[in-house]
């Protein structure tokens, strides 16, 4: 005999489709029209609910666009959690961006990535997912490497790592063409060549 689904389990489905249409259509309005250009009543009318039942999900049209990126933090976690713990700090940071780019990057990304950059309103907040990004990845990786969770390689190393995430997605953003793992790959390897010549240059000047 088929079971049926318990009211609590039907509940929260229609609310995650809900809260999933509430999104896709402020998303398709915003691209359309601009952020500013829409209100809470234009998205509300969009997907047929009051927009006191929209506030039941989301508090403002910026916490709607963020809510595209809500996952990014946690992916990025992870993807630093299976790199082996005896890779080199800079190799685990530019290895597991590039698995996030690869796998985890959603077809409207780049859309979404260009509203965010376009709209003044929004970049702060952008900021701010930027920074808990960087703080959860030193953690991961101290975490990795056995190491107290303030260690400041660990730090640097992150808050490169995701400098050269910001450098990437502008060049895709500008550029277009390759996927958005190509121009990371080309910002560390443009980031290595630097310490490089660098190193090269010190060593040079020490020998004289």
């Amino acid at each position: 005999m088929k079971e049926l689904s318990s009211p609590v389990g039907m509940r929260e489905r229609k609310r995650a489709e809900t809260h999933a249409r509430i999104q896709a259509e402020a998303m398709r309005l915003f691209l359309e029209r601009g952020f500013d250009a829409v209100t809470l009543d234009d998205i509300a009318a969009a997907v047929d609910v009051s927009r006191r039942s929209l506030f039941h999900y989301f508090e403002s049209k910026e916490e709607i666009v963020f809510s595209t990126k809500a996952e990014f933090p946690r992916l990025v976690a992870e993807a630093l959690g299976r790199r082996p713990a005896d890779e080199p700090l800079m190799d685990m940071a530019e290895n597991a961006m590039i698995e996030m780019a690869t796998l985890h990057i959603p077809a409207q990304a780049r859309n979404y990535a260009r509203l965010i950059r376009d709209t003044p309103a929004l970049r702060a907040g952008d900021q701010a997912k930027y920074e808990y990004v960087e703080r959860l990845s030193a953690k991961v990786m101290a975490e990795r490497k056995g190491l107290p969770e303030n260690d400041l390689a660990c730090r640097v190393t992150a808050a490169t790592a995701v400098g050269i995430i910001k450098l990437a997605i502008e060049a895709w953003l500008t550029k277009g063409g390759p996927k958005l793992d190509v121009f990371i790959k080309d910002a560390f390897a443009a980031l290595r060549n630097v310490a490089v010549v660098d190193h090269r240059r010190s060593s040079a000047k020490k020998t004289k």
